[in-house]
């Protein structure tokens, strides 16, 4: 059985009273605090643990190395040696990655020793076999050579017990090495937090169906669909619906049923066909966070049933925006995950601009000979852009005069684990 934790509270999306537009770090600082896993927990093979999200910490369950072994090709043999020429006598036999030698090497004597090996009892340092003249039983060299040289300490990486990795991570692939070089064979993860994304609007269109005057092809749900694959979540299509009260209910009731987040594009704000913002407002199950933002209108965020709604604007580019810097975070935190702020660069300007005061803004942007430059245009309806661009570069909250040359902050879109 999978462990299921409980809902979010009915008050996570709430604002404190009187606020009017908010400011991005308040919102942020909001959904930090409130948002909690929604997500069950399971257990599975390293194999299958890839870009999950740890339910709990993981422990060693032996040192690595489990043994003192040797780092290179050479010879064995115990303490440190003096400046100087030295010979030694060999033991018998050699030891090897794999092969416990069956005895110890006496105090004067050297034993053959390969990378990986388990030190035999009475090896303390050893010398490069590079480094060695080899004759009729026994080896030659120079000092000096420090105790323990060429050697590696039990647990000199990881202890036995030693927490490797953290509840909350994202799995790597160095976290499976990690993981399975301390003899951890199984995982506490997650269950994938499954994202359903759903269209609104009498005026989409699927692409390659013909489009009357008026109408235009559903380019948010492609888009959003495919961006919480790469984020690492279930994207679960749940269609489009058009501008009809009964039928929006009716879809919003079965996807409540099927997945753990909404994510719905088009019809979040005010005007007389925006059903999504209307039908969560009159069940009271709707939060409007007028966020200071460019672009982007006010973020919908309701509970319906007890599933989180994103309700996103109808605009690809204020879509993928308000996802990126909202929605991204908070799924995390759903599906388990630490909260993850995207990495920014300062980076020299290949622009000007004259940013009024008031909201944060986000631009489309790219890197080019150490310089970031920005789409021709802000218009948020020019789609290009999205395509143009590699990452967006965040202007703060005042006022701003950018001259070629001067210090932005640039994220690309790798920040966003895409």
């Amino acid at each position: 059985m999978t462990l299921k934790p409980p809902p979010l509270r009915n008050d996570c999306f709430a604002l404190p009273a009187c606020v009017n537009w908010t400011p991005v770090d308040q919102a942020l600082a909001l959904l930090k605090t409130r948002i909690t896993p929604v997500t069950g927990v399971e257990t599975v093979p390293l194999a299958q643990a890839l870009g999950r999200v740890l339910a709990q910490d993981v422990l060693a369950q032996r040192s690595n190395p489990p043994l003192p072994n040797t780092a290179v090709d050479g010879y064995g043999f115990a303490g440190a040696v003096a400046e100087g020429e030295h010979i030694l006598p060999l033991v018998a036999g050699r030891a090897a990655a794999g092969l416990a030698y069956d005895g110890s090497v006496p105090a004067g004597q050297a034993i053959r020793i390969l990378t990986g090996a388990a030190l035999p009892a009475g090896v303390e340092t050893v010398i490069l076999e590079e480094d060695v003249t080899l004759g009729a039983g026994e080896i030659a060299f120079r000092g000096p050579l420090k105790r323990g040289a060429n050697t590696r300490k039990a647990g000199e990486d990881v202890e036995a017990g030693e927490v490797i990795l953290s509840q909350g991570r994202v799995v790597t692939p160095a976290d499976l090495a990690l993981a399975a070089a301390t003899g951890v064979s199984t995982l506490e993860v997650h269950l994938r937090l499954r994202v359903g994304v759903l269209s609104t609007g009498d005026e989409l269109r699927e692409a390659g169906e013909e489009a009357a005057p008026g109408q235009i092809y559903d380019a948010n749900r492609p888009m959003l669909l495919t961006l919480l694959a790469q984020m690492g979540f279930e994207a679960i299509d749940l269609g489009r619906v058009h501008d009809n009260r009964a039928a929006l209910q009716d879809r919003l009731d079965a996807a409540a049923a099927e997945v753990d987040v909404i994510l719905t594009s088009g019809g979040a704000s005010a005007g007389d066909e925006d059903h999504v913002s209307a039908l969560l407002r009159d069940s009271g199950a709707l939060q409007e966070w007028r966020i200071a933002l460019k672009p982007g209108r006010p973020l919908a965020l309701a509970l319906w049933q007890g599933v989180p709604v994103f309700g996103l604007p109808g605009n690809p580019v204020a879509a993928l925006v308000c996802t990126l810097i909202f929605a991204r975070p908070a799924m995390g935190g759903m599906a388990g995950a630490r909260w993850q702020e995207p990495l920014g660069y300062q980076l020299p300007a290949g622009f000007a601009k004259h940013k009024k005061p008031g909201r944060r803004e986000f631009l489309r942007a790219r890197l080019r000979d150490g310089q970031v430059e920005v789409f021709k245009s802000e218009g948020s309806g020019r789609i290009s852009g999205l395509s143009w661009a590699e990452g967006l570069v965040e202007l703060g909250d005042g006022a701003l005069e950018i001259r070629p040359g001067d210090p932005v902050r640039y994220i690309p879109f790798e920040s966003f684990h895409l």
